[in-house]
C-alpha cells in the first residue's frame, strides 16, 4: 500500500468530516418549531433561548409578547403572568426573557434578532431596581447572556450615530468579548469608523454559522415548566375576577410566609436567610444608591431599540419589600428618587405606559421575598397588563434624546417625581 493511500485512510475521514461540518454550518438551514416547543421555550428562561433568535422570531409572529425582566420572572406562583394568560386564554402569551443579572445591556443585545417581528407590536418591561448600581451591568452576568449571533447582527446594521457608538463601546468593554472579528468590529463602530468589505464578509459568515447553531440547538436544554404552569392554574378560579385572584393570592401567601415576620417566602427565608446571614444584613443597605449609575445609559439603548421598532411598551416599576428595606436600612427616599429619574427618562421621550408600583412594598403579600414581586404584586401587574394588551395597537413614534447616554445624566440627582398614577399613565397623552 502506498504512503499516500495509507495517509488518506488515516486522515481522509477527518478531512471529510471537517468539510461536512463546514457545509452544515455555512449552508443556510431553515427550521420551524412546533407550538408546544414554542410554549415551552417561552416559559423556560434558559440562556439558550435568551441568546437565540429563531425561536423568538416564530413566537412573536404567532402572537407571543416579550416580557423583559430578570429574576422576578422566575417566581412562578399561581398569579404569575404566564399562568394567568394561559388559564384565562388571554389574547397574548408572555415570552419570558431574563433571569438573574439580565440587565439593560444584556437585554439590548438580546433584542437585535427580533426587530422586524416586534415592529408596531407590544412588549412589557419589568425594571429591576438592583440594576441601577454604581457599577451597572455585572460583567459575569453579561457573560451568561451574551449572544455573539445577535452582536454580529447589531454590527452588520450599525450606523455612525451616538446610540450605536455607545452600544459598541459598552459591549466591547465586557471581558467575555474576546479578540476576534466581533471585538475588532465593535472597536471600529465605537470609534465611528466604517466596517470594511472584508469585515462584513467575515461577519456574515460568522453570523450564518451561529444562526445554524441556533436552529439546531435552540430547542435543547430548555427547562420544561409547562406541567408546573398547568398545576398552578388549578389553584385559580375558572371565571376571572380581580377579587377572586386576590383571595387566591392571600391564601397562597399566608401559607408560604408563615415562618417569618418579613413577608418572605418560607423556602427563600430558610435557604437564603439563615440566622447568621440575617443578623449580618441588618443595616447593611443603608448606603445603597440607585440614583447614580451607568445603567441609565444602558437602559437608553433599550428605549432606542423600541423606538426604532415603533414598539408599544408597558414599563412596570416594582417596589422593594418595605419590611426588608427597614431592616437593612435601604432608603425609600433614595429609591423614589431613582424611580423619578426612570420616569423622567421614559416620559420625556414619549414612553408613557408606566405602571408605577414602587410605593406598594408595604402592602400585604405584595412581595414574595426581599425585592421580587409575588402573589398580590402579580395581581397588580395583571391589572396593568390586561388593559394594556386589550387596547388596539397602533404605530408609536418616540422622541429619542441622546442626552440620556451622557455621564451628566447617569450621575444626575434631585430629579423631581412626576406623580404618575397607574390608570392615567396607561393612556397616551
Amino acid at each position: 500500500m502506498s504512503n499516500k493511500r495509507r495517509l488518506w485512510q488515516i486522515f481522509g475521514p477527518v478531512i471529510c468530516a471537517f468539510i461536512l461540518l463546514l457545509v452544515v454550518f455555512l449552508f443556510p438551514w431553515e427550521r420551524t418549531f412546533s407550538k408546544t416547543s414554542i410554549f415551552q421555550a417561552a416559559n423556560s428562561q434558559t440562556t439558550t433561548v435568551f441568546k437565540g433568535v429563531k425561536m423568538k422570531q416564530e413566537a412573536y409572529d404567532d402572537g407571543y409578547v416579550p416580557f423583559y425582566g430578570s429574576s422576578e420572572l422566575s417566581r412562578m406562583d399561581p398569579l404569575h403572568p404566564s399562568v394567568i394568560a394561559d388559564k384565562y386564554d388571554r389574547n397574548y402569551r408572555p415570552f419570558l426573557l431574563g433571569g438573574p443579572g439580565s440587565q439593560s445591556l444584556s437585554q439590548f443585545v438580546g433584542m437585535q434578532g427580533t426587530s422586524k417581528q416586534l415592529k408596531d407590536k407590544k412588549a412589557v418591561v419589568i425594571i429591576s431596581p438592583q440594576w441601577f448600581t454604581k457599577e451597572g451591568q455585572d460583567p459575569q452576568a453579561f457573560d451568561l447572556y451574551y449572544s455573539p449571533l445577535q452582536t454580529a447582527m447589531f454590527l452588520l446594521n450599525a450606523k455612525d450615530n451616538v446610540a450605536d457608538r455607545y452600544a459598541a463601546k459598552r459591549i466591547a468593554s465586557m471581558p467575555t468579548v474576546k479578540n476576534g472579528i466581533i471585538k475588532s468590529c465593535l472597536k471600529k463602530v465605537a470609534a465611528g469608523k466604517k466596517l470594511s468589505g472584508w469585515d462584513r464578509f467575515v461577519l456574515q459568515n460568522r453570523m450564518r454559522m451561529l444562526a445554524n447553531e441556533d436552529n439546531f440547538f435552540s430547542s435543547f436544554q430548555m427547562r420544561d415548566r409547562v406541567d408546573k404552569i398547568h398545576q398552578k392554574e388549578k389553584l385559580l378560579p375558572d371565571t376571572y375576577s380581580e377579587a377572586a385572584l386576590h383571595k387566591v393570592a392571600d391564601e397562597q401567601a399566608e401559607m408560604h410566609t408563615n415562618s417569618n415576620n418579613l413577608g418572605i417566602d418560607n423556602t427563600f427565608y430558610r435557604t437564603r436567610l439563615p440566622k447568621k446571614v440575617l443578623k449580618k444584613l441588618k443595616g447593611s443597605q443603608r448606603h445603597f444608591n440607585y440614583v447614580k449609575s451607568p445603567e441609565y445609559a444602558d437602559f437608553q439603548l433599550m428605549l432606542n431599540q423600541f423606538a426604532k421598532q415603533h414598539t408599544n411598551v408597558l414599563f412596570i416599576i416594582p417596589p422593594i419589600n418595605a419590611k426588608w428595606a427597614k431592616y437593612t436600612g435601604l432608603s425609600q427616599k433614595m429609591y423614589q428618587e431613582s424611580v423619578a429619574k426612570m420616569e423622567k427618562q421614559l416620559t420625556s421621550q414619549g414612553f408613557e405606559n408606566i405602571a408605577d408600583l414602587s410605593k406598594d412594598g408595604g402592602k400585604k403579600y405584595f412581595m414574595e421575598d426581599t425585592i421580587h414581586l409575588g402573589w398580590n404584586g402579580w395581581v397588580a401587574v395583571d391589572n396593568a397588563v390586561k388593559p394594556f394588551m386589550s387596547q388596539p395597537n397602533r404605530r408609536y413614534t418616540y422622541d429619542i434624546d441622546n442626552y440620556y447616554y451622557s455621564e451628566k445624566w447617569q450621575n444626575k440627582t434631585d430629579v423631581k417625581p412626576l406623580n404618575l398614577s397607574n390608570k392615567d399613565s396607561l393612556k397616551k397623552k
